[in-house]
């Protein structure tokens, strides 16, 4: 089958480590369902594993992509009762989990101390005509949604979900400001957050990006920079929002920390900018801050934001699509960060 992946991982120039080509068809087995892939989108992740930064030890070649909708093509032995038919149309739910570790057993998965994502570990990725998973993880396409659009459910838009409303525990009328407003996780937590009812307050570098905040349901919108939370402190009375979503990391963590109200919570779900920033300890004693990680999201997470999204009628934002076969140049995209929303990879 062809596939994207990962022949190399690390060097100065990490995406000269994509190839393109054949890899070996996977068969599904005991509990287990292969899907004819069709549309795929881009995450960082797939960029930091071209760098060579995992969670685990992975041997190359190891084909990328975490997410993705495709087509029910084949069941191992054991077919679970309930799960989609041959030929339907379903999307990824991506994670797998020990199921015996002390965090599984608190009964959130993703405190599994072993958990992992398509094309971590042992597992190959969904850049591939065919990827196989459990059977439980995939869930029927929303009707109303392109491939593109329904992929980006399955880690960006779970992802934004859990930090937003588990995480964070908005409610409608409270307030929160999404840094990196511009990205794939930036305008999946505006969307979902003004679907919600929040006040949505954005931030980015770029003033297009900005306006495309306030199209998809942001409420203010701030330059990042210096002054930043200086602005957020204007439009909030002086008393800053209620919650910050947090994924750039150093370049924006002294904006975060002071912008957020005393007692509020920062939600930290990446660093793509770096992960060391100064900590600022008194302030967050002081004004008596939350500040909480967050990762991925349950299946059962899954299911209440397809709902969610499906009720809300929420089109996520697709910056653009590639063939397969043009899979470097996607990558270019993402990594000069001049997208906006996700990036697709048509299989």
């Amino acid at each position: 089958m062809r596939a994207l992946f990962a022949a190399r991982l690390g060097g100065d120039n990490p995406l000269a480590n994509i190839e393109i080509g054949e890899r070996p068809t996977p068969s599904p087995e005991a509990g287990e369902v292969r899907v004819r892939m069709r549309v795929a989108t881009l995450n960082r992740h797939d960029l930091f594993t071209l760098r060579g930064v995992v969670g685990y030890p992975i041997t190359p070649p190891r084909i990328l992509g975490c997410d993705g909708y495709g087509v029910v093509d084949a069941y191992g032995p054991d077919r679970p009762p309930g799960t989609p038919d041959i030929g339907a149309e379903v999307i990824l739910y991506p994670l797998r989990f020990c199921g015996q570790c002390a965090g599984c057993a608190t009964g959130d998965p993703m405190l599994c101390r072993a958990f992992t994502l398509l094309s971590d570990g042992d597992l190959e990725g969904s850049f591939a005509e065919y990827v196989v998973l459990p059977a439980l993880h995939v869930i029927p396409k929303p009707k109303a949604l392109s491939g593109a659009q329904a992929a980006a459910l399955c880690v960006t838009f779970l992802t934004a979900y859990r930090m937003l409303f588990v995480k964070a525990n908005l409610r409608p009328g409270d307030s929160v400001l999404v840094v990196g407003a511009g990205g794939g996780l930036g305008t999946a937590a505006i969307q979902l957050a003004a679907a919600a009812g929040l006040v949505v307050y954005a931030s980015s570098t770029s003033e297009k990006k900005l306006d495309q905040a306030l199209q998809l349901g942001a409420a203010q919108t701030v330059l990042a920079g210096r002054e930043a939370a200086k602005a957020i402190a204007a439009l909030t009375g002086g008393d800053g929002v209620d919650a910050v979503m947090e994924s750039v990391g150093e370049a924006t963590w002294g904006t975060s920390i002071r912008a957020v109200r005393l007692g509020g919570i920062i939600v930290v779900a990446g660093a793509t900018t770096g992960p060391n920033p100064p900590a600022n300890l008194s302030r967050v004693f002081w004004h008596q801050l939350r500040i909480v990680g967050s990762t991925m999201g349950s299946l059962p997470e899954f299911l209440s934001l397809i709902r969610f999204v499906e009720s809300k009628k929420i089109q996520p934002l697709i910056d653009s699509s590639y063939p397969l076969a043009e899979g470097r140049a996607a990558f270019e995209r993402l990594e000069s960060n001049e997208h906006r929303g996700k990036i697709a990879l048509e299989i």
